[in-house]
């Protein structure tokens, strides 16, 4: 760091009683040395990053930064105000103010700087040492590492203590398609087994209903971070020139002690990640990960968008049926007759609202996607292409194609070198207007039309699905969804089922139905073991079953997934056994469902639904009943054959549903 910061890019007597005259006075600092080219631009560049996000810290620090092109090699200037500066920070205002300028081209160097300046600035003789400076020079050496704090005079007559040993401290993000239970059941794994570890670990979990950033500071002092993902991690830039693990959010869940070993021992070896430069999940996973396990990632990129308007849309739809019968669908625009004491009305604008709502499915599908390939670029083609998909009658499946064409499209766009003058209107005109015109084209008069017709094939088949066809498919659909317990596969029957209900007939309200029946088992098995027969499993496993009960009848499958993580070899043959009978049991009885989630609390919109609790109880039975033969025939509680055949479940180290999912 010498060569970041000289006597000249320090400044003790700071005057400046606002961050943004702090930032000035410490850049023209930078400017006269030639390391700065242009003053105004780069300190647009800083209060651009610091309206993202305060970079002020506990203890009076104010760390102002930014990556620009106005910045010729990495730089560090320090200034103390005489009064305090405010930076955001909880504590008030800051007293120290460390200006890190870096080139826009080395992505991670700024990074770098932060986080070994971050650790020094957890020392308190070091702050103090800064507090009581008078020489510019002196300082310099002190921030750059060349000279340390002196000890306090009165400490010398002390025995000297023993230091403590150095904490290894990890960050980590947790994220999945519906963000609604692996990414918080990963989460809590993780921090049960950095505290094992002896770990300090800190996890943000990217859910469905938004997240907490973490702390700067905290990142900055990291000594590793994990990724544990199935969906673009969010603001990823945040955590680069670390050392870095990055897997599926299922490997957070079964195996986190070994994500944590993996992250310690690339610290060790001094291995970090630059920062990302492409799409969050172009860049996600290792440097050779294959394209199938991309594609995946772009495809649960967009499901994990559409699921909250399937989810509000369908059963705004539903209760419109249910309340106003299904003729509601010929009723007229409520904005045009509406009458306040007619339940039809208040059927018919809630079934009108659902509709709206879910005739953006396709498009935020589409979207997405491309958003997943292509970052923020891709949304614009992608949304074009998928309300093209809508408009030609092409449906789930041409949105699909819709967004992965967008974000290639994009993709090959942001390969193409342009001048420096064009750089600034590339995102905002050009991609978009070109983007859009391909994949516009593309779609009404390419690959649209044969979409559409494969789309009608489809339906008709659903339509016309009947005897040992129908059962065949409940079979398979109901091992999909339980095989992997929320994960890709059982999303993808979940998509499969929630694209018929964008043109509803008969066959695609009965895959519905076997769908959702199917999903519901595992978690409602795995509760209904822990009762019969609690002792096969461990105390964790048995509060767990409680909560699978609510799980399951809500139609959230991850409920089972703690009981899986101890003892897979059992679970998951166990769970699909009563999947697969359900699914058969649904189609067999001609269940239908026009809702595509609730649980048993949509159960008044179903088709026959005394058949449709028969076969869901049935799958449960089965399913608890194997679990109980599987884990009895093991030996004493069936605890000698967890996670790769050790004794995983009598540890009961299988981690605990958070209530709040």
């Amino acid at each position: 760091m010498s060569d970041m910061i000289t006597a000249d890019l320090v400044d003790l007597d700071l005057a400046a009683e606002t961050k943004e005259a702090a930032a000035r006075s410490l850049a023209e600092r930078m400017v006269a040395l030639g390391r700065v080219t242009d003053l105004e631009g780069f300190l647009a560049d800083v209060a651009a990053r610091e309206a993202q996000m305060p970079t002020g810290l506990d203890g009076g620090i104010g760390i102002p930064h930014c990556r620009s092109e106005h910045v010729t090699e990495p730089t560090l200037a320090f200034g103390r105000p005489a009064g305090g500066i405010d930076f955001g920070a909880p504590d008030g205002p800051a007293d120290l103010i460390f200006l890190i300028a870096a080139p826009a081209g080395a992505d991670d160097a700024h990074l770098t700087i932060l986080s070994a300046l971050a650790r020094r600035l957890m020392d308190p003789d070091f702050t103090a040492a800064l507090r009581a400076a008078t020489d510019p020079a002196a300082t310099a050496s002190l921030i750059s590492g060349e000279t340390s704090p002196a000890a306090p005079a009165e400490a010398a007559a002390e025995p000297e203590p023993v230091p403590a040993p150095d904490v290894f401290r990890v960050v980590a993000v947790t994220s999945c398609p519906t963000g609604i239970a692996h990414t918080y059941v990963a989460a809590e794994a993780l921090e049960q087994a950095g505290q094992s570890e002896g770990v300090e670990i800190v996890v943000e979990p990217q859910g469905s209903a938004g997240f907490t950033r973490i702390d700067p500071a905290v990142i900055a002092a990291a000594d590793g971070v994990i990724f544990a993902h199935d969906v673009p991690v969010r603001e990823k830039e945040r955590f680069a020139g670390k050392p870095t693990v990055d897997a599926g959010v299922k490997a957070g869940i079964n195996r986190p002690a070994e994500l944590i070993a993996e992250v310690r021992d690339k610290a060790a070896r001094g291995e970090t990640t630059a920062a990302a430069t492409g799409s969050p999940v172009d860049e996600a996973g290792d440097p050779g990960e294959g394209y199938g396990t991309k594609l995946r990632k772009w495809l649960m990129s967009g499901v994990s968008y559409m699921v909250p308007f399937v989810a509000a849309g369908g059963l705004l739809i539903a209760l419109g049926f249910a309340i106003g019968g299904y003729t509601v669908d010929k009723a007229p625009s409520v904005a045009e007759h509406f009458v306040w004491t007619d339940s039809t009305s208040w059927a018919a604008l809630l079934f009108q609202i659902g509709g709206l709502a879910f005739s953006f499915l396709v498009p935020v599908l589409a979207g997405y996607i491309a958003y997943g390939m292509a970052d923020r670029p891709g949304l614009v083609p992608g949304f074009v292409g998928g309300s093209i998909a809508l408009t030609i009658n092409a449906g789930f499946l041409g949105g699909l194609a819709a967004g992965l064409i967008a974000g290639g499209t994009v993709m090959a766009i942001q390969r193409i070198k342009v001048p420096a003058a064009l750089r600034g209107i590339m995102p905002v005109v050009v991609i978009p207007l070109i983007s859009s015109a391909v994949v516009g084209s593309l779609m009404f008069l390419v690959v649209g039309k044969p979409i559409a017709e494969l789309q009608k094939a489809l339906t008709d088949w659903l339509s016309g699905l009947s005897g040992a066809n129908a059962i065949i498919l409940g079979v398979v659909l109901g091992l999909m969804m339980c095989f992997d317990l929320g994960g890709p596969l059982n999303k993808v029957a979940y998509a499969f089922a929630v694209g018929g209900l964008a043109n509803p007939n008969e066959g695609s309200l009965k895959v519905m139905a076997a769908v959702m029946a199917a999903g519901m088992v595992p978690p409602l098995a795995m509760a209904l073991a822990t009762v019969v027969r609690g002792a096969l499993f461990t105390r964790t496993e048995r509060e767990n079953g409680k909560a699978a009960w609510v799980l399951g009848g809500s139609f959230i499958t991850e409920g089972a997934i703690p009981f899986a993580a101890g003892d897979p070899l059992r679970v998951i043959p166990s769970a699909m056994a009563g999947g697969a009978v359900t699914g058969a049991l649904s189609m067999l009885f001609e269940c239908t469902l026009r809702a595509p989630h609730g649980g048993i609390f949509v159960l008044p919109l179903i088709g026959n639904p005394v058949f449709y609790l028969i076969a869901i109880l049935a799958g449960t039975a089965v399913s608890a009943a194997l679990v109980i033969l599987l884990k009895g025939m093991g030996g004493r509680g069936g605890k000698d054959l967890g996670r790769d055949g050790v004794r995983g479940a009598e540890s009961g180290t299988a981690p605990k549903v958070p209530v709040s999912v």
